[in-house]
């Protein structure tokens, strides 16, 4: 609520200060929004289906504290896969936590999503070379498994 009505002020001084440039920057924010609305509604429904037919039982099983190291490669290579930007990443964490998925294994989900990029590959071997590419890739799927088991030890 404070974040809404300080965007409110902000928006007013803006409109006030330079309507051609605020009148911009709406139509703009709308057009990204519309861009990434269909990624964000796709993800969001995929995950809420996900969640609602795989019984929350088979999820702790597999994803729970006591997954071990094989929840550890399933959402490490989940994450290394998955092309989802932070800003549905996080929700999607606290959903799932919610749901019973163990934090070290969300740092181990959400180090990969941001580190690791099993899509983008071709393409960043295209800029730096496939020698580059891969151990870059590969040293950060190694971090990120170490990131979620020292997260899993400190929490």
């Amino acid at each position: 609520m404070l974040f809404f009505l300080f965007t409110v002020i902000v928006m007013t001084i803006s409109f006030f200060s330079n309507r051609e440039k605020t009148y911009f920057g709406i139509k703009k924010g709308f057009k990204m929004f519309y861009g990434i609305f269909p990624d964000l509604l796709f993800i969001l429904l995929a995950t809420s289906l996900m969640l609602g037919f795989i019984p929350e039982q088979t999820i702790i099983k597999y994803l729970g504290d006591s997954s071990g190291v094989f929840g550890i490669l399933i959402v490490a290579v989940i994450g290394s896969v998955a092309l989802i930007p932070a800003f549905i990443a996080f929700p999607l964490a606290a959903f799932v936590m919610k749901a019973g998925v163990s934090i070290k294994l969300l740092a181990v989900f959400i180090t990969t999503l941001m580190m690791v990029g099993v899509i983008t590959f071709p393409l960043e071997c295209r800029y730096f070379g496939f020698k580059a590419a891969f151990l870059r890739n590969f040293f950060s799927f190694i971090a990120a498994i170490l990131i979620g088991l020292t997260i899993g030890l400190v929490l």
